[in-house]
């Protein structure tokens, strides 16, 4: 299963501060940093996201198609999460809401556009 996921940056204190507050509105905290990327975890024995400077020193593009998804125990926390991405600043992919029977999500691209969701299953 996933250990981990970085999405690109060329901005790390940009990034950073974005991903402070918004990973904060579930727990998670700075738990690995270096001088090129910074993770946050719930839990160090849980997967983490990640952002990174690319290792090439090419400028950090995002990818179609590529998505980070996020998962959360409650309705209000998606509807939380999401909002507050959006309060950041982020672009609106899909308004939390149900996706389905038991699928329950919200999409957004962060400060660098890389795309991603907060679901709760059930």
């Amino acid at each position: 299963m996933i250990g981990y996921v970085t999405v690109g940056t060329n901005d790390l204190a940009r990034a950073a501060a974005f991903y402070d507050a918004l990973l904060a509105e579930i727990g998670a905290k700075r738990w690995m940093e270096g001088e090129q990327f910074i993770a946050w975890a719930v839990a160090p024995d849980k997967p983490s996201l990640g952002i990174i400077k690319p290792y090439d020193k090419r400028p950090a593009t995002w990818g179609n198609g590529t998505m980070v998804a996020l998962v959360v125990d409650s309705k209000e926390k998606v509807d939380r999460l999401y909002q507050k991405a959006i309060e950041l600043g982020a672009m609106d992919e899909g308004a939390a809401g149900p996706r389905g029977d038991s699928f329950y999500a919200g999409y957004f691209r962060d400060l660098d556009g890389n795309k991603l969701n907060v679901f709760t299953m059930g």
